[in-house]
């Protein structure tokens, strides 16, 4: 058994911040959710169970007095991507509180050796957490499955693809997410934790796959595009890395390739936990 039993979350909305706090009281862990004053989360069903402690997250003193009052021995941050400007004085607050180990806001493709916008931001907080003396656990997901049919245009009455579509990437739950990170901080030793990785995947698919599944379900049809609908930023940006097969968890970002017997990897360290696939929590 792992010694953690005490936790915060920054971040704690309902995307997976939230689940993140549930999972782990469930598993019997001392949670503290810690969130900005004006967070919408406060009343959140899936913070029941947790503590509840609002500061600004720019605030060190703040935050470390929160944690220390809690005996927080893991800091774990969900924060958006527009918000991770916040986590460097996240780490300062857990270096002074005297947190063990930090987990940094990834969840997503592996940003280990990234150079591209996408991913130095967090690659560079890593190394910041390093510098810092502070242990950091990153896990990379890909894509989660809920969030496909936003990036794909279906609530436009299509699945749009821009591309080929034939190229594998990752996709896993969001609570297949938020139970692997509550399983392995509460069960596994720290020297398993500390600034290690683990590369999970619910289900290895393709954009043209998933459409395949729309287009019999529900008959909406694929559209092969050139350019997704303006105001599509992110999703022509993540469609864009997607056609080079860098949604794959198991991307490795030194060789600039896909590694694809790397992406379910850190699958192992959950043992006999059934992943959900896209059919069934889209409902396809």
């Amino acid at each position: 058994m792992s010694p953690y039993t005490s936790f915060a979350v920054a971040g704690a909305g309902p995307t997976i911040g939230g689940r993140i706090v549930k999972a782990l009281v469930e598993q019997g862990a001392s949670v503290v959710a810690l969130l900005r004053p004006s967070s919408a989360s406060i009343s959140s069903p899936l913070l029941q169970g947790a503590k509840i402690a609002t500061a600004d997250y720019a605030d060190v003193k703040a935050v470390a007095s929160i944690l220390r009052e809690n005996k927080t021995q893991v800091v774990i941050s969900a924060l958006a991507y527009g918000a991770l400007s916040s986590q460097s004085t996240l780490a300062d607050a857990a270096k002074e509180a005297g947190v063990k180990l930090f987990v940094p806001s990834e969840f997503g493709m592996p940003t280990e050796g990234g150079k591209a916008a996408h991913t130095v931001t967090k690659s560079q907080f890593a190394d910041y957490l390093k510098s810092s003396g502070i242990p950091s656990l990153r896990i990379y997901t890909g894509m989660f499955m809920e969030f496909i049919p936003q990036f794909t245009g279906v609530d436009l009455g299509k699945f749009l693809v821009l591309g080929k579509g034939d190229a594998s990437f990752s996709t896993t739950a969001l609570d297949d997410v938020a139970g692997f990170t509550a399983h392995v901080l509460t069960t596994l030793p720290p020297a398993k934790l500390h600034d290690a990785s683990f590369r999970v995947e619910g289900e290895r698919t393709s954009f043209n796959k998933v459409g395949a599944l729309y287009t019999a379900s529900k008959n909406i049809t694929v559209e092969h595009v050139t350019s997704l609908p303006e105001g599509y930023v992110k999703q022509t940006l993540l469609q864009g890395l997607f056609e080079q097969g860098r949604g794959s968890s198991g991307w490795d970002n030194y060789a600039d390739k896909d590694v694809p017997e790397n992406a379910n990897s850190g699958n192992a360290a959950w043992p006999g936990h059934q992943w959900k696939t896209v059919k069934e929590v889209l409902e396809l």
